[in-house]
């Protein structure tokens, strides 16, 4: 998927909603643990429930990974099973030398029909362009994340600029738009105005809203562009709504209220 693609789906359906996909077996509703393919059963009612609702859906990797080959089966069957129309984030936060970054490259973009993979920019340059020359795909790169450690570095000064500012102007020089974007938590509310100093085109795949405390408000003021430029993603909040056999129509309804919100923020 392009960015114009990405941007017409959030237009059209007024959602700027990415459904994060971070299943953990011990958490989904007890009815369905003993099922067989109980991951990809639990996900597929959720994207039955919430695929009106948003425009991307998150499959983070290490919730699968940590199953061995049943875990990444049932990721496999569910990044088959979202609709064509959905933007499908890997979120593997890769990134290795660049024969290394090839290879992972390789297998969200070509094994597995991901349109963007997170990436650690630690390495530098060479770690993260084997991402870039993929067309109609997207490095989303690590910039400013919501966790507490983000101080240890990020919010460091280096000179005059904090190190996540020096990390947004440089591996801006190494693509564009329309194959980067950035990670930037909702928890760092207060710092997007500035983000969108630096990087003003790119899109933003905003983590922390909901259980994390981030403000969808504040998020869409601060870090919205002429094209939205966001894709704010909740988890824990939508496919955890409830515990009970109702668990995936709540997770619609919670997904609704997410669009409507962000449907009065749209410009």
């Amino acid at each position: 998927m392009n960015r114009p693609q990405l941007v017409n789906q959030i237009r059209n359906k007024r959602s700027f909603l990415c459904v994060g996909l971070d299943t953990d077996l011990t958490k989904i509703p007890k009815h369905l643990r003993s099922h067989p393919n109980a991951i990809f059963e639990f996900n597929k009612a959720i994207i039955d429930a919430t695929k009106a609702h948003c425009v991307a859906y998150k499959i983070n990797t290490a919730f699968y990974e940590a199953m061995g080959l049943k875990g990444w089966e049932a990721m496999e069957k569910t990044l088959h099973y979202i609709p064509s129309e959905h933007f499908k984030i890997a979120d593997a936060k890769r990134g290795d030398i660049g024969n290394t970054s090839s290879q992972y490259a390789r297998t969200f973009f070509e094994t597995l029909p991901f349109d963007a993979v997170t990436v650690a920019p630690y390495m530098g340059e060479d770690s993260v362009r084997p991402f870039l020359e993929y067309e109609n795909k997207f490095a989303i790169v690590l910039g400013l994340t919501s966790n507490k450690g983000a101080n240890d570095f990020e919010l460091q000064k280096t000179g005059n600029e904090f190190l996540y500012e020096k990390v947004l102007q440089t591996v801006a020089s190494w693509g564009t738009p329309d194959n980067l974007m950035f990670v930037v938590g909702a928890t760092q509310a207060s710092e997007l105005a500035n983000i969108r100093k630096i990087i003003p085109k790119h899109f933003l795949l905003v983590p922390g809203i909901g259980f994390q405390g981030g403000s969808l408000k504040e998020t869409s003021e601060y870090g919205m562009n002429e094209e939205v430029g966001l894709l704010v993603n909740a988890s824990r909040a939508i496919i955890y709504a409830s515990e009970h056999e109702d668990y995936a129509e709540e997770a619609g309804s919670m997904a609704e209220q997410y669009q409507v919100e962000m449907s009065s923020y749209l410009k």
